[in-house]
């Protein structure tokens, strides 16, 4: 059976699987990327575990894996197959298409950014199949974005484009680690929430899952920290689909978890913001935390295709010998 290797690497661990032609995840695992223990090591488990996923598909499909998909976070150059910088994982400059590629017997390898693989897999198979733009916002423990055109995410000149947590929604505000002032993801992120209701409600170990359960029971002061948030994020999310005018905007990451308790209050305060703008259908996540394996496996079958395709319409020795 025909199928790629995908690898989602995260900041604490590692989803990995192996994807059939249409998209099955035929096989998933799972593993901490043991960045305590330092870049090298984290660099040389990425690189063992998609040894023994090759092993595996040998074993039980009865073939190597055709190509394989690869999803990081942090900087990312996709063109050059190198991961730029993480501070999470603490690489910087990691050829990890080339090291990859020779570790699995030179198979073709696709690296890609974590969020815009993301991105990719909940455009095409997730929320926004059949939209022909979209864009796709994580809240977790910061903001990213993933902006679609047709089937494909943008990357950016420089590997930036979508990066909506750095959008600066109260100047002046909170610090950011970026070093702005007032970014969205310091008042609308999974983290930005948790520290909030930790101190409204003094208990330094509550969480913004704790902070959506406390809205759904009336609390007056969770409401009053969730409506900032979610009037923060409408803020940032107006100017993005201002400049971008998506047709599906796709809310993910653990926020997104409290469902409606978050998303009828986010409708009403876009619609209120829109004046000229088309209000796109904004409606959450479909795929959960699969999405970055199956957005890298589609990257590894995206490049069998473009091989394939290249292969088909490049001319023959004697068609060339004709022409000249």
């Amino acid at each position: 059976m025909k199928h790629v290797i995908a690898l989602d690497v995260g900041g604490t661990g590692m989803k990995a699987a192996l994807v059939g032609a249409d998209g099955e995840l035929l096989h998933r695992a799972r593993r901490a990327t043991g960045r305590d223990r330092g870049p090298d090591a984290v660099v040389a488990g990425i690189l063992g575990f998609a040894a023994e996923l090759r092993a595996r598909g040998v074993e039980h499909y009865g073939e190597p894996a055709s190509a394989a998909g690869l999803a990081v976070p942090g900087i990312v150059d996709e063109a050059e197959g190198v991961a730029v910088y993480s501070a999470n994982l603490g690489w910087r400059d990691v050829p990890l298409r080339a090291l990859l590629a020779q570790r699995l017997g030179g198979l073709p390898v696709a690296l890609g950014h974590d969020v815009r693989t993301g991105g990719l897999a909940e455009g095409r198979v997730g929320a926004g199949r059949g939209a022909d733009r979209f864009l796709f916002v994580p809240l977790g423990t910061g903001i990213a974005g993933a902006i679609g055109i047709d089937g494909q995410v943008e990357a950016g000149a420089h590997g930036f484009a979508g990066e909506i947590g750095h959008i600066v929604v109260r100047p002046g505000g909170a610090p950011c680690p970026c070093g702005q002032r007032g970014c969205l993801e310091r008042f609308a992120s999974a983290a930005a929430v948790g520290e909030a209701w930790a101190a409204a409600c003094g208990d330094p170990g509550a969480d913004a899952t704790d902070c959506a359960k406390a809205v759904e029971s009336g609390d007056a002061r969770a409401r009053e920290v969730w409506q900032e948030a979610v009037d923060a994020l409408a803020d940032g999310l107006v100017t993005a689909l201002t400049l971008l005018d998506p047709r599906t905007l796709i809310i993910g990451g653990g926020l997104a978890e409290a469902g409606e308790t978050l998303f009828a209050p986010l409708r009403e305060a876009v619609r209120r913001r829109v004046t000229f703008q088309k209000l796109p259908s904004l409606v959450p996540a479909a795929l959960g935390d699969t999405a970055g394996c199956l957005g890298a496996g589609l990257l590894a079958w995206d490049l069998l295709e473009t091989a394939a395709t290249a292969t088909a319409t490049a001319p023959s020795d004697d068609s060339s010998e004709v022409t000249a």
